[in-house]
């Protein structure tokens, strides 16, 4: 499957989800708490907004395919193809007024995720990839992407949601690597992913995703150069403990950090 097979219909996914977004964005809009007790999980009635509309033009567009969404479940995760749907990830950021979130839409074939588009509508910026290749178009125009070569973990920008969503051993893994890194910034979400691809940040390492919180930006990093896994070098597809960077040496140099 090739980028070009899915990209119009994506766009036109992506452009109704903005339509549905934006009205939200900088606006008094309440926020509902998913945590049940733990830590601060918010949702709002853009995040429900964006999928539903989502989900609709898919259901008329390719009535065979399954969906995987945050906010609305799965249907037909046994399908060929299968979209997966973060309609607002970094719902912390948007409620704070702050554009580093961003609507992700992903799509696997027989389970691998094969394409991904992240859209900031406000910003009016979209990152998509294949595998292959990843491609930016924004304010600027449109290029492709490609991650900037990085030797040494200890010339890297490192990003990680925030530390505090560590715990225990994965906060110690993680600091271990952070503690060599040159750099390190929080609070961008999907954000830094797709700087990474753009070659601006070398190392992303998180915990606790969901699979729609990935699976969208796997094509992008991987079409941009870069490499994204597990902790433990496996699949990044099913989500938990990621870990994402733009030169493989970095990479290799963070799996064996977090793994100590």
């Amino acid at each position: 499957m090739r980028l070009i097979d899915f990209t119009d219909f994506v766009n036109e996914l992506a452009a109704a989800s903005g339509q549905a977004i934006l009205p939200f964005f900088r606006s008094a809009i309440a926020a509902e708490d998913k945590s049940r007790g733990g830590a601060f999980d918010p949702v709002t009635e853009a995040d429900r907004a964006s999928e539903a509309v989502m989900r609709q033009l898919i259901k008329r567009t390719f009535p065979t395919h399954g969906i995987i969404g945050e906010e609305f479940g799965s249907e037909r995760e046994d399908a060929e193809y299968v979209w997966v749907l973060d309609p607002i990830d970094g719902t912390r950021a948007f409620i704070a007024g702050l554009p580093t979130w961003g609507t992700l839409i992903g799509l696997t074939r027989a389970g691998q995720p094969a394409f991904g588009m992240m859209h900031q509508p406000f910003t009016g910026e979209r990152f998509f990839g294949d595998g292959g290749r990843t491609t930016y178009r924004g304010p600027g125009g449109e290029r492709k992407l490609m991650t900037r070569r990085c030797a040494s973990l200890k010339d890297a920008i490192i990003s990680t949601t925030s530390p505090k969503l560590f715990a225990g051993e994965e906060l110690r893994a993680y600091d271990r690597v952070e503690s060599v890194a040159r750099l390190a910034r929080y609070g961008c979400d999907c954000y830094a992913y797709c700087m990474l691809a753009a070659g601006h940040i070398d190392l992303v390492v998180e915990s606790g995703l969901k699979p729609y919180d990935i699976v969208a930006l796997i094509p992008i990093i991987e079409g941009a150069g870069g490499i994204v896994t597990a902790w433990d070098g496996g699949s990044a597809a099913q989500g938990g403990r990621i870990v994402a960077a733009g030169d493989r040496r970095v990479h290799a140099a963070a799996v064996e950090l977090l793994g100590r």
